[in-house]
């Protein structure tokens, strides 16, 4: 109701602005009729105006096709009448005729790009219409599935730890053990599938000043610790940004997990960042196989992975999730392949306000 209500008014006023437009053409084209009829042997400049008048009209005001041709071709037949007789009687040069056919069908012409442009603009309209809906579904579905999944998940897990503590051989332990694994991934898609939801309903972040360099570092120094992999982190200072650390935090972890699948063991990891005068940029390195030129255009395409051959499979949401979040703090993310493998970089913002 309250939308209906709110655009009464601007259809209102935009059939007073048609009436407007359509009662200044009547009156133009009467008082250039007016003009041909008095001014006789004077008649092509009136036609000519009564013409370019519609034409400016029509600009403004797209009439129905029907009405539009019949108008067109009464004032062309009664100012062609005119321009004959006077002509006839020597009064205005033959030559003047040649505009009688002439003008009109400029006019048609125009009118036919003219509609012909407001069909593309509805075509566009219609379909941004249907992407716009695609999009608020598959935010539902996420949102939708990574609650479906989290409850079936618990309580599953729930009885395996039940299991997992009682008296079992090694090959039901280890087949729990696998269960266990398969349980984690689908919490992590659960997890992603709902971060994706919140970040493309555009209200996810709660950015304060966050020093990026120590984020990266401590990063850095958990990750060290639980990976068997060689680390090198290089953080220039970058002093505060104003970001969400948290989404930060998951976007260089999803980078880092990446790293970690793709590099074999006694591998290096590089973490790099520093600060430029408007941006700050965090690099992580693998010494990986790298990506393959056919995939750098996939890779941060939802559900779309590689099979690592150094870890499990992923979800296929990580990388995907680290660049909606970077593109939500107004920064990007890249990929592709430096001198040892792979190399994300992430791009942000230097700023110290939510501008």
């Amino acid at each position: 109701m309250s939308g209906t209500s709110s655009r009464a008014p601007e259809l209102r006023s935009r059939r007073r602005a048609d009436l407007a437009i359509d009662l200044t053409v009547a009156v133009v084209v009467i008082v250039m009729i007016g003009l041909m009829v008095a001014l006789p042997g004077h008649e092509a400049a009136p036609f000519h105006f009564m013409f370019l008048a519609v034409a400016i009209a029509y600009g403004y005001r797209i009439w129905p096709v029907v009405p539009t041709i019949a108008a067109t071709v009464t004032i062309t037949a009664l100012s062609g009448w005119l321009m004959i007789s006077q002509a006839s009687e020597g009064q205005l040069p033959k030559a003047e005729l040649a505009e009688i056919p002439l003008m009109p069908l400029l006019l048609l012409v125009m009118i036919w790009h003219a509609r012909r442009r407001v069909t593309a603009v509805e075509q566009l309209k219609e379909m941004a219409g249907r992407q716009l809906a695609a999009v608020d579904r598959e935010r539902e579905f996420f949102r939708d599935a990574s609650h479906a999944i989290r409850t079936p998940v618990t309580i599953a897990r729930g009885h395996l730890e039940l299991v997992a503590a009682g008296s079992l051989d090694d090959d039901a332990r280890e087949d729990v053990s696998v269960a266990m694994m398969q349980l984690d991934r689908m919490s992590a898609l659960s997890n992603r599938l709902l971060a994706v939801a919140r970040l493309d309903s555009g209200g996810a972040l709660s950015a304060q000043p966050t020093d990026l360099a120590g984020l990266v570092r401590e990063l850095g120094t958990n990750w060290s610790a639980r990976a068997d992999r060689v680390w090198q982190v290089e953080c220039r200072p970058t002093g505060e940004i104003f970001v969400d650390p948290e989404w930060i935090e998951m976007t260089l972890d999803a980078l880092v997990e990446n790293a970690v699948n793709f590099t074999p063991e006694g591998g290096v990891i590089s973490l790099r960042c520093g600060r430029s005068a408007e941006r700050c940029i965090v690099e992580v390195a693998d010494t990986g196989p790298g990506i393959a030129p056919a995939d750098l255009p996939q890779v941060f395409d939802r559900f779309w992975h590689r099979m690592p051959p150094h870890g499990p499979m992923g979800t296929g949401l990580g990388l995907s999730m680290a660049r909606s979040a970077a593109i939500a703090h107004g920064g990007t993310l890249t990929a592709r392949n430096g001198p040892g493998g792979a190399v994300f970089a992430l791009e942000l913002p230097a700023r110290l306000t939510d501008r």
